[in-house]
């Protein structure tokens, strides 16, 4: 694993879906009505058809996602974890590759005290970096002092592309790629004392 920055944590990024709530996408029947290879991803094959082909295979997406946000619920820990968080005044943000209608449902489902949100639909989609810096510069928080809270390869990437720190939240098994993150957490009741250690 990489060794830490030296630099203090003065803000905490998400993902949400594997990371905050639960999701139950079935990304091998997305790709499979799409006719999208398992090797490319999928809102990058959407992005090379045509207009009307996008357009049919934005509404696939879109029935997927809104049916998952309709089941979605918090993960274990993450309310408390948050609170904690939250009563450190530690700047909190979501950033998501789902779309603005499915992520509204999810976040009034599962209240939190977090009101900075970007979806696919306000920034490029994770692994760039836009909707990180985009907040970055927001809080008027050097890259270097925020870290990026997520459970798949392209929250790590995200995170490098940005200059942020990257924590791998991995409650089951270690995927191969988790030497690229900062951090590793089991469980989010670890989130806190990891980062307020390290808070100015």
């Amino acid at each position: 694993m990489p060794s830490s920055k030296p630099h203090s944590l003065n803000g905490v990024i998400f993902d949400m879906d594997g990371t905050l709530f639960s999701s139950i996408l079935n990304f091998a029947r997305i790709r499979e009505q799409l006719n999208c290879h398992a090797d490319i991803d999928i809102l990058d094959f959407v992005s090379t058809l045509d207009s009307e082909g996008r357009q049919r295979a934005e509404q696939v997406i879109l029935d997927h996602e809104l049916a998952d946000a309709q089941q979605s619920q918090l993960l274990p820990e993450v309310k408390a974890a948050v609170q904690r968080l939250h009563q450190a005044n530690i700047p909190m943000a979501i950033v998501t590759r789902n779309c603005q209608q499915a992520t509204a449902i999810k976040v009034k489902r599962n209240p939190l005290p977090i009101e900075l949100i970007l979806t696919r639909d306000d920034a490029p989609a994770k692994p760039d970096p836009s909707a990180l810096l985009h907040i970055a510069e927001r809080w008027q928080i050097a890259p270097t002092e925020l870290v990026y809270v997520g459970d798949y390869k392209y929250d790590i990437e995200a995170a490098r592309n940005a200059n942020m720190r990257a924590c791998l939240y991995a409650p089951q098994a270690l995927p191969d790629y988790a030497h690229q993150a900062d951090h590793i957490i089991r469980c989010f009741s670890e989130l806190p004392s990891l980062f307020l250690c390290y808070v100015k």
